[in-house]
């Protein structure tokens, strides 16, 4: 027998809280045992610095337990990693504004995420990236967004194209779920939504699973491919700063065989390879570029009540109803949790 998705899931949020303790510990989620030969099955994976799981203080038994005294046990994977880094780093100005460029404010870049609509009659476009790249202070102030981003060249009033709209705060000793944050531009003309290399992207699905592959366009990186190594990933992120290090629940790992996430990628979307559906928005990365940490592209829809924008309608949302019955796909946002990240709206001076 292998072990489910579901015992594995059980067994992270058993061992999830002690393990981060652990010291070289980064991050705990679920994927497949056998990357290469899913029919393994499912496990619960480690980022850590250590090498092995003796190395780590464990022993076999915390790690052999069966789901409910059912089933296969559930092993074990451990992925060495250094510390996983939020990045925010830059380049060339263009207008109208596409996704994976350059953007930021006087204080730094990452990367233009989606441009998004509210789908109202009088819909506005707004610009999708990392709360840490349009509001570096986590303050509610209207902070001026600039492309290229202060790190780029940008500069104030020259490279304006919006201000800080609304942005989720990035909680201490609490934990987070999205690093999001939305830019309102001075006109919407300013803001193209076709996505580089793609054209127009059809729309946010409401769900991926473990061993999707996807690709995105980064400021840094360029256009990457990766596939979803774990989800349900609780890890901390190191901010560095006033915010230090902060707790971040059920994300996704993804992995690329060349770096995908390196300073100045923050805020960039993954789209699905298959149908270039937006899938996740990546914050984070190892020190090698080659994890990115992600979180679901519809936690952030959800947040803002929004939708991908296309040149005349807003996109569609895609149903993928295999989530209902396997633990390998990712989950909405439960309405408690939903209530808890309402985003904040930002005050202009």
């Amino acid at each position: 027998m292998v072990a489910t998705f579901m015992a594995a899931l059980r067994m992270k949020r058993k061992m999830a809280a002690r393990l981060l303790k652990k010291n070289g510990v980064h991050g705990v989620g679920i994927g497949y045992k056998d990357p290469a030969n899913p029919k393994k099955g499912a496990a619960v994976i480690i980022y850590t610095d250590k090498v092995s799981s003796a190395s780590l203080g464990l022993i076999p038994a915390m790690f052999a337990a069966k789901a409910k005294g059912k089933g296969a046990a559930v092993p074990i994977r451990i992925v060495k990693t250094g510390k996983i880094q939020a990045h925010a780093d830059y380049t060339r100005r263009i207008r109208p504004v596409p996704p994976g460029y350059s953007v930021g404010t006087t204080k730094g870049s990452g990367s233009a995420g989606l441009i998004v609509t509210n789908g109202s009659e009088t819909a506005t476009r707004y610009l999708l990236s990392n709360n840490h790249v349009l509001n570096p202070n986590n303050t509610n102030s209207a902070t001026e967004t600039i492309q290229p981003g202060g790190a780029d060249g940008g500069r104030s009033g020259t490279d304006r194209i919006g201000r800080l709209y609304s942005y989720v705060k990035l909680e201490k000793n609490k934990n987070n779920f999205i690093d999001a944050a939305l830019s309102v531009p001075t006109n919407k003309r300013l803001l193209n939504p076709n996505y580089p290399t793609v054209g127009a992207i059809p729309g946010h699905v409401t769900s991926y699973r473990v061993g999707e592959h996807l690709k995105k366009v980064g400021r840094t990186t360029g256009l990457v491919n990766g596939r979803v190594e774990s989800i349900n990933t609780d890890i901390q992120i190191d901010y560095g700063g006033r915010l230090g290090v902060l707790n971040f629940k059920n994300q996704t790992v993804i992995r690329g065989t060349t770096p995908i996430s390196l300073a100045g990628d923050s805020g960039s979307v993954w789209l699905r390879r298959s149908d270039h559906y937006a899938a996740a928005v990546n914050f984070a990365g190892s020190s090698d570029g080659r994890l990115s940490i992600a979180f679901p592209i519809r936690w952030a829809m959800q947040a803002f009540g929004t939708k991908v924008a296309l040149a005349s309608r807003a996109g569609k949302v895609k149903q993928i109803k295999a989530v209902k019955t396997s633990r390998a796909y990712v989950r909405k946002l439960p309405a408690n949790v939903l209530a808890r990240i309402k985003p904040t709206k930002a005050v202009r001076p």
